[in-house]
């Protein structure tokens, strides 16, 4: 198969996305995007790179926000990962409309004439306790994330089912975002899927025995995800605030990789 190259990358999303927890807020945040762009930089010099992803961020806001300024870029590559905020967000009417609106996400993405990568969700209920509550609705969006990526050619990334996962140095204490390891399993992960040179699917297996974490530690990890999402959230939800309140994407134009990424 013959090697696409990129020369204008734009990233959409959420905290994903952005990076949260590779690096900080001090020092700045990198992320599988930036790391995916580092790669894209070394296979082809001179490759411009937005990041219009916000923590927070639902389904809608990147309909509404992110996708038209990113159709101004005239990318030729987007990635898109979104939809974890409305997964977990209370209501079946509000999980209702992020559905429809995850569908008509991908046919405005599939509009731009862009290659995208897009992606499932992974097990939740291999790594957090309250995860089982959520299965029936991560199976559902995925499901509807991979009849939309084979309907319009994208390139999926299904992190559903791989092995490597469910192993916890992946993911941060929180066991919802990804550890600095975690973004560069999900990194590699989108390169496989853009078939980039040297790009494999290891990052699907794990190298070591992946052991199920204790009831101890993910129950510890609930506490941790209660305390620090779900409390926080609640009180955002009743001021109508979100986490990415006041807060501008960290790339929010087209521009030299090298010129302000974080990662390594």
């Amino acid at each position: 198969m013959a090697v696409e190259y990129y020369s204008r990358y734009v990233a959409v999303g959420d905290s994903q996305t952005e990076g949260l927890w590779d690096g900080d807020d001090d020092t700045g945040v990198a992320g599988f995007a930036d790391r995916l762009a580092a790669h894209l930089e070394e296979l082809n010099p001179g490759v411009l790179y937005a990041n219009l992803a916000v923590r927070g961020r639902r389904i809608r806001d990147v309909l509404d926000n992110q996708l038209p300024r990113a159709v101004a870029m005239q990318p030729d590559l987007i990635t898109s990962c979104i939809g974890m905020n409305d997964v977990t967000r209370p209501g079946r009417p509000a999980f209702e409309r992020a559905v429809a609106d995850i569908d008509l996400l991908h046919d405005r993405l599939a509009e731009t004439g862009a290659t995208v990568v897009t992606t499932t969700f992974p097990d939740l209920a291999t790594i957090l306790p309250v995860g089982r509550f959520l299965e029936g609705r991560v199976l559902r969006i995925n499901e509807v994330i991979r009849a939309a990526a084979q309907r319009h050619g994208f390139r999926l990334v299904d992190l559903y089912d791989a092995p490597s996962l469910a192993a916890p140095e992946i993911w941060s204490p929180d066991r919802v975002h990804g550890s600095p390891r975690g973004h560069a399993v999900f990194a590699a992960a989108a390169a496989e899927a853009l078939n980039l040179p040297g790009s494999n699917h290891d990052w699907a297996s794990s190298t070591v025995e992946v052991v199920r974490p204790s009831l101890g530690s993910r129950m510890y990890s609930q506490a941790l995800w209660t305390q620090n999402l779900l409390m926080p959230w609640i009180w955002r939800h009743l001021r109508g605030l979100s986490s990415g309140n006041g807060r501008d994407p960290k790339r929010p134009w087209l521009e030299p990789v090298l010129a302000g990424s974080d990662s390594e």
